[in-house]
């Protein structure tokens, strides 16, 4: 196993696993981008969510798909690191390109590059 992803016996080691905390912060992130993403995919015609609220239009369908895809992040990135002691550095420079990239491309002038 790599020695930055190690499983802890917190009785001997003293120190608690950080992998589960990571998993939240990098499961926003994953949102983040997903959220932009799927707005960049919309309005390029490519990809639109179903309409899940009438008055709200399709904003209910891309907000419901992005809590669905954070969710899921959120459980996998979870399940898979709960008991890791894992670089906090790595996993909060991933989550922040990953919310910038979100935020970027909710912004309409982002989408005429496309």
């Amino acid at each position: 196993m790599h020695n930055a992803e190690r499983p802890l016996d917190p009785v001997q080691t003293g120190t608690l696993a950080n992998g589960a905390a990571l998993a939240a912060f990098l499961a926003a992130g994953i949102g983040s981008f997903a959220m932009g993403l799927i707005l960049v995919l919309n309005e390029t015609g490519i990809f639109a969510p179903p309409t899940l609220y009438g008055p709200s239009g399709g904003v209910s369908g891309r907000t419901t798909l992005t809590v669905v895809v954070w969710l899921l992040a959120w459980a996998i990135l979870h399940f898979r690191w709960k008991d890791r002691q894992l670089e906090p550095r790595r996993v909060a420079l991933g989550t922040f390109v990953l919310i910038a990239f979100g935020i970027l491309a909710t912004f309409p002038p982002a989408w005429a590059l496309m």
